[in-house]
């Protein structure tokens, strides 16, 4: 379960453990069927698109993909554009966010589309998606200036789907995952979490680490919460609170 999850970092040096998500993926919306992601966030996505009324302004161009796919992408453009360019621009089959179904490649709809680098600009409909994307889930993943702790270059098309409030929190930190994590760990579970302010519930992060034998913790009555892995050696414990 360390491997599963919507907050699971996945790069260079954490690779994908959980396997093909196959039967839990759903296309992006009903006119995209060859972009698939995890069935939530595609349709937390679905929604993000209808508030935007930007179904036909921005496109997804790619968002799941198999390893053999992942393969296949990195070995083109190994030979189409050379090792520098697809260390930068292209994870190494294994170690792609896409395999998770978690990660979505945008574009500004228009003729041309570049497949490995799409255009999504910061103004116009793809500014109001920046605008709106925290509250629905999503991060900029590679943001510009983070290159040396990502491990990739700066891609302003990928996104990331790692759940409200994380994305906000991220966003507001100016984290990327890798350093929301390591911030994370500063709050152990059963200590003194970290504390967020949404709407009328007070969230808490807590980072709880994965022994040999099985984890367990503590929740009060019907307090709602969420689980999730971090692909490395414990779990991201978040508890909402009533602030009321």
């Amino acid at each position: 379960m360390v491997h599963t999850g919507h907050l699971i970092l996945v790069n260079r040096n954490h690779p994908y453990r959980e396997g093909s998500p196959y039967k839990t993926l759903a296309p992006v919306d009903a006119t995209n069927n060859n972009v698939l992601l995890e069935r939530r966030v595609a349709s937390v996505y679905d929604k993000l698109m209808d508030e935007l009324y930007a179904r036909n302004r921005i496109t997804a161009v790619s968002g799941w993909r198999s390893q053999r796919e992942q393969e296949q992408i990195y070995s083109e453009s190994l030979l189409e554009n050379g090792a520098d360019f697809t260390a930068k621009y292209v994870a190494l089959p294994g170690h792609s966010e896409h395999q998770t179904g978690l990660a979505v490649d945008l574009a500004l709809n228009q003729p041309d589309i570049d497949f490995i680098r799409p255009y999504f600009p910061y103004t116009g409909v793809c500014g109001a998606f920046r605008e709106m994307a925290g509250r629905f889930g999503f991060i900029e993943r590679y943001p510009e200036g983070k290159e040396n702790i990502t491990g990739i270059a700066y891609e302003p098309w990928h996104f990331r789907y790692v759940g409200a409030p994380h994305a906000m929190i991220m966003e507001q930190m100016g984290d990327t995952l890798e350093e929301y994590h390591a911030r994370i760990r500063q709050f152990p579970y059963g200590r003194d979490p970290l504390q967020y302010d949404f709407g009328s519930s007070k969230i808490e992060v807590s980072y709880l680490p994965a022994g040999k034998e099985i984890v367990t913790f503590d929740i009060e009555g019907d307090t709602p919460y969420s689980v999730s892995g971090n692909n490395m050696d414990g779990f991201v414990v978040t508890v909402w609170r009533s602030s009321r």
